[in-house]
């Protein structure tokens, strides 16, 4: 997911910067190295920076290129009905 795709299933889709902020200081028990930008690529403020967001999603699998992008169009979650826009 993007932060801006999290920010809309929580109600607020104006709210993209704010989730980023949340992923970097809020729970870490979440899958945070799961949310990426809009663009696929990954935090600077992830804990060990982008080289820490790799390591992370590689370990899932997920391969990251060299200019740490993540395959967006391939990759992004998408809800299963077309006008879901909530987790519940």
């Amino acid at each position: 997911m993007t932060y801006g795709q999290v920010a809309a299933v929580a109600g607020a889709p104006w709210a993209a910067w704010e989730v980023g902020q949340i992923a970097h200081t809020g729970p870490t028990q979440l899958p945070w190295q799961r949310v990426v930008n809009k663009n696929g690529g990954l935090a600077r403020g992830y804990p060990g920076g982008l080289e820490g967001h790799k390591q992370d999603l590689a370990a899932e699998g997920v391969s990251v290129s060299q200019d740490y992008l993540v395959d967006i169009e391939r990759l992004q979650w998408q809800p299963p009905h077309p006008n879901q826009n909530s987790l519940l």
